[in-house]
């Protein structure tokens, strides 16, 4: 398993994730639960109405942290959104219960990428593990 793969395996174990950007000098957090391996990228979902949105068009860098069986995960990096429909439609299909509300054909949708993201791994008895993705 690579390292791509083993962050994705992270988050759908871990179920929700933090995800933190920036509105103009404070920071934003919110629970997110979308990961995706695409293109050997990991993508995760919002729409586009939503400020999560609004805030990395203007500031792409943010941070996710998630905690399972007592490690965490920090992933840091920019966010690109990608408005292709074949990524959407990938995101959708690995998480069927958003199309409740989302279509990989509405104008809402949004799926990025991260670039350029570094990776920790820590726990209280394990050493710290980090590398890039």
């Amino acid at each position: 398993m690579n390292n791509l793969e083993r962050v994705v395996n992270f988050l759908d174990e871990a179920k929700v994730y933090y995800l933190a950007t920036v509105e103009g000098n404070k920071p934003r957090v919110r629970p997110f639960g979308t990961a995706l391996n695409y293109n050997n990228r990991l993508y995760i979902q919002t729409g586009k109405v939503k400020q999560v949105s609004k805030q990395l068009l203007i500031n792409p860098n943010a941070e996710i942290c998630a905690f399972n069986n007592g490690k965490w995960i920090r992933i840091s990096g920019e966010l690109i959104n990608d408005d292709s429909r074949d990524a959407k439609k990938a995101m959708l299909d690995k998480m069927p219960e958003l199309r409740q509300m989302y279509s990989e054909d509405d104008d809402n949708t949004q799926v990025l990428y991260f670039k350029n993201a570094k990776v920790t791994i820590s726990s209280f008895t394990s050493p710290t593990e980090s590398f890039e993705i």
